[in-house]
């Protein structure tokens, strides 16, 4: 196993990183870096600079319109716009739905929605956890009953994440409840615009409007919508969330809040402190270690190997590391991270302040990424997961 990058990957990461130093806009590298709100305006501005590179779906392979690159250097281009300041592709469309679809849709489907995914015209949401159906996904109660060449859907999701801003949504919907739960479940794309969708926000302690409710009333879905075949899309869900883990993990956006942490760490004169500095080495060996982790399936992948299903393992350290990296970022700044209005920081809130916490609600981002550990399945049942499968 050769975990060194070879010539021709290290003039690759050169080129990513020429091309994103000249079109990542500026504005938006800062608001990464100091961790300032990103609007829809931003987000989506990134990624139709990408897809109109033909990056936005940086992980396709070119039979569907992507770069066709391989896991080396999908990690490397990861890596350097992370490292740039750009924003973190939304996933649902280009990671998580359109290799479904990719899989499992129709040639009619793939021709219809792989587009505006790589444009970043589209934006989709996830309709996967309801009330009572988070971590035991197969619980889903959301009805989809078959009437003739359509589907009638009724039903709720909840902590739908930016959908407030979402064009489809792609759903796990029950279309069979004589069988055992998984049997019965199957994969909707479903247009946000369509008569009987509502969205309501629940907005977070921090004043942002992050997640959702959406609600389905007799919502009237063309049964050609319908990814796949009817109580398959158990199948499907599986598929699509071994990508969101894996992207969860996201190595690099760490590597990058981690010299943040230590930015502000110096700012605050805390790093003298020889405790605090343990911690942040004790974190910086622990994300070195997740990124060799994260090598050593990209080694396989290339010398054809099959590739280790590390997915839940993944998941597991790379959440529980960007909680430590945000707990730390707070108790460096102490009482100046505790505004939770973005509005006012901005603003310049806490004046001539001389220290990396005037950029941002540092508390406030601590409180958010208290979710991580459970999102994509939390990280108590991902164990359970990686023990039956290594123990059997």
């Amino acid at each position: 196993m050769d975990l060194n990058f070879t010539p021709e990957e290290q003039a690759f990461r050169a080129e990513i990183r020429q091309w994103v130093a000249a079109n990542l806009p500026k504005k938006i590298s800062h608001k990464v870096h100091n961790a300032l709100r990103l609007t829809k305006d931003d987000l989506q501005a990134w990624a139709k600079i990408l897809g109109k590179q033909g990056w936005h779906g940086w992980a396709w392979p070119r039979q569907f319109g992507g770069p066709g690159w391989n896991a080396v250097q999908r990690h490397l281009f990861e890596e350097e716009c992370a490292l740039a300041g750009a924003p973190r592709v939304v996933p649902f469309g280009p990671v998580m739905v359109a290799p479904v679809i990719m899989a499992f849709g129709s040639r009619e489907q793939q021709e219809r929605h792989l587009p505006g995914i790589m444009s970043g015209e589209v934006w989709w949401s996830q309709g996967y956890s309801e009330p009572g159906a988070g971590s035991d996904l197969a619980s889903v109660k959301t009805r989809a009953e078959r009437r003739g060449d359509t589907y009638i859907v009724n039903g709720q999701k909840t902590w739908t994440t930016l959908g407030q801003y979402g064009d489809w949504i792609f759903c796990l919907v029950r279309t069979d409840s004589s069988v055992k739960p998984q049997a019965g479940i199957s994969f909707l794309l479903i247009d946000m615009k369509s008569p009987g969708v509502t969205v309501r926000p629940i907005i977070m302690l921090d004043g942002e409007h992050e997640v959702n409710e959406v609600f389905f009333d007799n919502v009237e879905v063309p049964a050609e919508n319908l990814v796949g075949e009817e109580n398959k899309g158990w199948t499907y869900a599986k598929y699509l969330l071994a990508h969101e883990r894996t992207n969860i993990a996201d190595v690099n956006r760490a590597k990058r809040e981690l010299e943040r942490l230590k930015r502000i760490a110096h700012a605050e004169g805390v790093y003298e402190d020889g405790r605090f500095r343990d911690q942040i080495a004790q974190l910086e060996v622990d994300l070195v270690a997740l990124e060799m982790m994260v090598l050593r399936v990209l080694s396989a992948e290339k010398s054809g190997k099959q590739s280790l299903d590390v997915a839940g393992l993944l998941k597991i350290r790379g959440s529980e590391i960007q909680q430590r990296y945000t707990e730390l970022m707070m108790l460096a700044a102490g009482p100046f991270s505790t505004p939770f209005i973005q509005e006012a920081m901005e603003a310049g809130w806490q004046g001539d302040y001389v220290g990396a916490a005037h950029a941002a609600p540092l508390a406030s981002h601590y409180f958010n990424y208290r979710k991580t550990t459970i999102y994509g399945g939390s990280n108590e049942v991902q164990r359970n997961i990686v023990a039956q499968t290594v123990l059997g």
